[in-house]
Formats: C-alpha cells, sequence, structure tokens
C-alpha cells in the first residue's frame, strides 16, 4: 500500500510527534535527528514504512541520551 505523502511531510510528522513526547528536547535536535535517520531509510525498500521506522530510531536515540 502506498501513499502520496511526500518525504517533507514524513519528517514533519515525525518530528511533531517526537517534540510531543520528548519535550526536553528541543525541537531541532529532534528534527536533525529525523532527517538523519530517514536520510539513512530512505534509498532503501522500506519506503512504506519510513514514517514508523525514522520515528523508532529516533525514540531509541533519544533514550540513549544521543539527543542533547
Amino acid at each position: 500500500m502506498t501513499t502520496d505523502v511526500s518525504d517533507e511531510d514524513i519528517i514533519q510528522q515525525v518530528t511533531g510527534r517526537l517534540v510531543e513526547k520528548n519535550p526536553t528536547v528541543a525541537q531541532p535536535e529532534i528534527e536533525a535527528l529525523v532527517r538523519e535517520e530517514f536520510a539513512g531509510l530512505a534509498g532503501r525498500p522500506v519506503h512504506d514504512y519510513l514514517s514508523v521506522l525514522t520515528e523508532r530510531a529516533v525514540k531509541k536515540r533519544i533514550k540513549k541520551g544521543s539527543a542533547g
């Protein structure tokens, strides 16, 4: 199942959800992490799952303290 959501839309949606869930981490830091993780996944055959995979990867990094 594919959708017509742009990469930028995905990045903004994931960033917004993670900012809400992690209010102690600055929005620019979260967005930078989202962009980095997204870029690492974008070339792979998982495009329909980029939003979920990107969000999970950033949550993991935030918990490990890689943000901030």
